[in-house]
């Protein structure tokens, strides 16, 4: 089985001087364009505590528009979830898959859709939010 990894990092695309002069390019200057690999790293991060396993998949093709994020549920259940400016959405029930017969919503946040999900994610997400709040009682009576 071939496996290409695809890394989608801005700092290592080469300096294209004629990158401007290109007309096809010009509308992109100046505009903050995400790379979704990066979104998709910060999210994995945000939630990684709460769930059993998490991580960018390196398997399927990432983009300035797209990336995927595989997540392992505290109840043992896969998903391959699809990042794109709409939100999130799973796309496949195992890792590094992508059904396009797969019809499902998008949400706006990966705290929206692991709450879907996960019992047991909104369990560990809002004991840790509670101790996070008790932290800070405790801080401002000090």
């Amino acid at each position: 089985m071939l496996i290409m990894e695809t890394n989608c990092s801005p700092m290592e695309l080469p300096n294209n001087t004629e990158f401007e002069e290109d007309s096809d390019y010009r509308d992109f200057e100046g505009t903050d364009v995400k790379d979704m690999r990066l979104e998709a790293e910060a999210v994995v991060n945000d939630v990684l505590f709460a769930v059993s396993n998490m991580f960018v998949s390196k398997t399927l093709p990432c983009a300035e528009d797209v990336a995927y994020i595989n997540v392992e549920t505290r109840e043992r259940n896969r998903y391959c979830l699809e990042l794109t400016e709409a939100g999130l959405r799973v796309v496949a029930y195992d890792f590094d898959q992508a059904d396009d017969r797969l019809q499902t919503p998008y949400h706006e946040t990966v705290y929206s859709l692991l709450d879907s999900l996960s019992p047991a994610y909104r369990e560990v997400f809002g004991n840790a939010l509670l101790q996070r709040l008790e932290a800070l009682k405790k801080d401002s009576q000090s």
